[in-house]
């Protein structure tokens, strides 16, 4: 099937030419005027940034990172892979060695989250000081975040007479359908 191949002005060419299709009235205009051609998709190069290699490295050494540090797509700050990625090269530039340079962003890691588990801590102290609830986390781990937006969906699930009534019915429309089956009705 060599005529499907080519761009539209050589494809329809083909089949001019074969006789498999009258001549068109806009063919002799795209012949004097073809249309651009543009790169294939194939030739796109991957973005890299410079810290993309301290990011990897991040992630080996913190896999858990991915989940308890994501990324929010509303916020302004930077996940904490592309912050160590970032210090790390900014170290570097200074003039400390690779390795003591990944030393000292991951130290200031390992900090940085300590403070922020200190901070809650205190947090807790200083409202149960004053007999008020704890506030919730304002650091929590994505997973923790997830289970809070679900939490109520749960709660429905068991306790809203509404859902439990869909919940029967669509029990009640399984065992129909298994009994259906075992009758010998179905199959």
């Amino acid at each position: 099937m060599s005529f499907m191949k080519g761009d539209l002005l050589t494809r329809t060419t083909k089949l001019v030419k074969g006789l498999a299709k009258a001549e068109p009235v806009w063919l002799k205009a795209m012949r004097q005027a073809p249309p651009a051609v543009f790169p294939r998709a194939d030739e796109i190069k991957k973005i890299t940034l410079p810290e993309d290699v301290y990011v990897k490295k991040f992630f080996q050494k913190y896999p858990d990172s991915k989940h308890e540090d994501a990324i929010k797509i509303c916020g302004f700050d930077p996940p904490p892979a592309r912050v160590f990625g970032q210090r790390v090269l900014e170290l570097k530039e200074t003039g400390v060695s690779e390795e003591e340079a990944m030393a000292v962003a991951d130290m200031e890691y390992r900090l940085e989250k300590k403070a922020k588990k200190q901070a809650y801590v205190q947090l807790k102290k200083i409202a149960k000081l004053q007999g008020k609830r704890p506030p919730p986390n304002p650091y929590p781990s994505a997973i923790k975040e997830i289970q809070a937006e679900e939490r109520k969906h749960v709660w429905d699930r068991f306790h809203n007479p509404e859902i439990r009534k869909i919940i029967q019915k669509m029990k009640e429309e399984k065992a129909a359908e298994a009994q259906y089956r075992m009758g010998g009705g179905g199959y």
